[in-house]
């Protein structure tokens, strides 16, 4: 199974958010903007396992700033991690400006996808290289969030978490 690059896997995709994307105070209704996120990082994990894939886990959402009514919205997705048979993708979020165009980051969130057979199991992913300083941070990150998510769902001993133990005990 031939590794992928990280940056092989980048997904972009650009929104209007319309009148009907938008709760009472003109705000994108965070479910849509879940929506958005949850389709773009899955065509980025596509991208790296070329396989079906399937959203195990929105491990975290951050909500920054509201986005408006009629706002211009970016969204990029890009694996930063392959384990067995998952991928962690990191989802950015950016605002355009619309008379600037400068783009100013307002959310992100890390999605866990799985990618499955023709009969829904779950089947090997590639590995994956970081090449560029963010990719490498996140790639590093990526073990310590998973090992944090196996000890809150009960499936790891917080004492196997080797990764996260570096954080807090000197070897």
């Amino acid at each position: 199974m031939k590794s992928g690059k990280a940056s092989e896997t980048l997904s972009i995709s650009t929104k209007v958010v319309l009148p009907n994307d938008t709760n009472t105070l003109g705000n994108l209704f965070g479910g849509q903007l879940l929506a958005w996120m949850d389709v773009i990082a899955s065509v980025s994990a596509h991208r790296h396992c070329k396989r079906v894939v399937v959203t195990a886990s929105v491990n975290n959402v951050s909500f920054q700033k509201p986005i408006n009514h009629a706002s211009i919205v970016t969204l990029e997705a890009k694996v930063s991690r392959s384990f067995v048979s998952s991928m962690e993708v990191f989802v950015d979020v950016f605002v355009e400006d619309h008379v600037t165009g400068k783009r100013e980051k307002c959310n992100e969130a890390i999605y866990t996808f799985v990618a499955v057979d023709q009969n829904g199991g779950p089947i090997q992913v590639p590995e994956l290289i970081p090449e560029t300083a963010e990719e490498k941070d996140r790639y590093v990150g990526a073990l310590r969030r998973k090992q944090l998510s196996l000890i809150l769902a009960g499936k790891m001993k917080p004492s196997d978490a080797t990764e996260l133990k570096k954080l807090f005990f000197e070897e």
